[in-house]
């Protein structure tokens, strides 16, 4: 019986090199395969997607990356916090009569001679980061990494020899089962026999010392090495996960026979010491939502039956959370469904930025807390920010460039499509703002109204685009963050909420994920009843502008999308009304 033509997971160059050779062997210039690939993609493709490959590669995190060996297949979640630029390498040279590539690799297989005929190529830089204010209940479980490497290790097990016994050749199952990482894998399963991963994972972390990378508990960066994509497929902020080559962190910077720049151009990653930042060499990549942080992403329709149910049981549990109080509980619930969906000039459509007021400090340390744990055990991505006077003159909230290093520093606004943020306004008490102070003031207000933030490249600033979730709890109405909804808290009780089952969560996550990205529009007939009641309601109120006149439609908008409904009724449009009014109430 003849084995698998190729260890995907063990020896990927394997495969990247024998599609070369053969491509090589055809009369193919050599030049020809600059920015474009010779066969090795598809042979991925087939064995991750169309084979369902993907679940056994395993996920690059502070656990994993303690044991995993070097040109081995991984994947890795995270947001591109900076672009460094690209790298020029020998992406092909000449080995006496042979033909080599040097592609998805950090150091050459053989020494290039100084004299030896070679194509200069070109790579992408992508500096990534873990998701800013990832919630625990995204990432992987350690029973779930405990199963992924004992699969991975039963499938090496299964392998047989391969005939082939050149240097790239697939590797056999006999020589993976005898790689150092391989053996770090069999020694964890060893030394817990027993059905529990507790053991295993204690035993993975400590063999810290011996992996080569110094990166302690905190999920690594990886700096992303891209090939054969246009640059307008990914952009800072945004969210991937790459499947590639994991190089190893112990790249000889001295060895000049090994140098892929060939000394022509100045080294950009100087300032990312491979020891501490992980470089993957990535074959396949593709953007991520929120739905792809689900645990448990069913592929069901959101019918609005379903939906409804769903909405009935999480409204009671945010109720419940505010202290009964049903008004602002409908409001959060509006509040947590926005999205920009639309810009029209500096007007970012579809936002809805809350305040909650009425929240002095006793109310922040009950129902605040409650309400952030909520809200983590909801959303992907939620952050906090404890505003003080000390906080807004000190914190570097916008993203910088330092032309010394070549780097963007991050800042606390540098969030990924789709974060949520709370800013916890009841801290601030009276003082004097320092220049600092007063810029931070200004790049929250920006954030709070456009949905942009600026970015500091020292000699311009550049506005980016985001799509970030604002919630105020404050006292008064803030004065720094003027929210497009002001709804003072009136609690009546406050006792603790019932227990939530994992289950229930998920739903609750899948619905929040799922009906936010549902279409919406507004038949012609119910046009024309919500108009006649936006110009009742100027005429009444002399006060409201435009900006009011277009929260209320994207109210109605996220009323109906609550539900699962695509398109606003008359019976949405009169809820909408009436929270209104109920609002306004308190207002007086």
């Amino acid at each position: 019986m003849v084995g698998p033509q190729y260890d995907f997971l063990s020896n990927p160059l394997g495969a990247v090199r024998s599609t070369f050779d053969t491509a090589i062997a055809s009369g193919t210039d050599p030049s020809s395969f600059e920015g474009r690939d010779w066969g090795a993609l598809p042979l991925f493709r087939r064995f991750l997607f169309d084979q369902s490959g993907i679940s056994q590669v395993p996920l690059l995190t502070p656990t994993s990356i303690r044991f995993l060996r070097p040109h081995t297949l991984v994947r890795y979640r995270g947001m591109i916090q900076d672009m460094p630029g690209n790298e020029f390498y020998v992406g092909a040279y000449k080995d006496g009569s042979v033909w080599r590539t040097n592609k998805f690799m950090d150091v050459s297989q053989y020494p290039i001679c100084s004299s030896a005929d070679t194509r200069i190529w070109e790579r992408r830089l992508l500096y990534c980061v873990p998701v800013p204010g990832l919630s625990p209940w995204t990432e992987v479980s350690a029973e779930e990494f405990g199963n992924l490497s004992m699969d991975w290790m039963s499938d090496s097990r299964e392998k047989r020899r391969r005939d082939e016994e050149s240097s790239d050749a697939p590797v056999s199952c006999d020589e993976v089962q005898d790689s150092p990482n391989t053996k770090r894998m069999r020694e964890g399963e060893d030394s817990s026999t027993a059905p529990h991963s507790s053991g295993a994972a204690t035993d993975i972390a400590s063999s810290a010392t011996r992996s080569g990378y110094d990166i302690g508990s905190n999920s690594p960066p990886c700096l992303v090495k891209v090939y054969d994509s246009p640059e307008s497929e990914m952009k800072l902020n945004d969210i991937f996960e790459f499947v590639g080559i994991l190089t190893s962190p112990e790249l000889q910077e001295d060895n000049e026979d090994s140098d892929l720049s060939n000394g022509f151009s100045e080294d950009p990653l100087r300032h990312f010491p491979p020891n501490q930042v992980p470089r993957l060499h990535c074959f396949i990549h593709r953007k991520l939502g929120i739905r792809d942080f689900l645990q448990n992403n069913p592929t069901v329709e959101p019918k609005p039956d379903l939906v409804k149910g769903i909405r009935e049981a999480l409204l009671r549990h945010l109720t419940a959370i505010l202290g009964n109080d049903d008004v602002t509980s409908h409001f959060m619930l509006l509040h947590l469904l926005s999205k920009v969906h639309a810009r029209d000039n500096d007007l970012a459509v579809g936002k809805l930025s809350l305040n909650l007021t009425c929240f002095k400090k006793e109310a922040v340390s009950v129902f605040g807390k409650q309400l952030t744990l909520v809200l983590k055990n909801l959303l992907p991505f939620t952050f906090c920010i404890p505003l003080t006077v000390e906080y807004l003159n000190t914190v570097s909230l916008a993203p910088k460039k330092n032309y010394d290093t070549n780097r963007l520093e991050t800042g606390v606004l540098q969030l990924a499509e789709g974060s949520h943020l709370i800013v916890d306004e009841t801290k601030l008490d009276a003082g004097t703002l320092n220049s600092v102070g007063v810029e931070n003031c200004r790049l929250l207000k920006n954030l709070m109204e456009l949905q942009q933030v600026e970015y500091d490249f020292k000699y311009y600033k550049m506005d980016m685009k985001t799509d970030t979730q604002l919630l105020i709890l404050s006292e008064g109405k803030s004065n720094i963050l003027p929210a497009d909804v002001i709804v003072p808290f009136h609690p009546s009780s406050s006792s603790c909420p019932e227990a939530v089952t994992a289950e229930v969560l998920e739903a609750w996550r899948w619905y929040l994920a799922t009906v936010r990205q549902l279409p919406h529009s507004i038949e012609q007939e119910m046009q024309k009843e919500v108009e006649r009641d936006l110009v009742a309601a100027r005429q009444e109120d002399r006060s409201l502008g435009p900006q009011d006149l277009s929260r209320l439609l994207t109210m109605g908008r996220l009323m109906s999308l609550s539900y699962g409904e695509t398109s606003l009724s008359l019976e949405h449009w009169q809820m909408v009304k009436e929270l209104e009014r109920l609002r306004r109430q308190r207002l007086q």
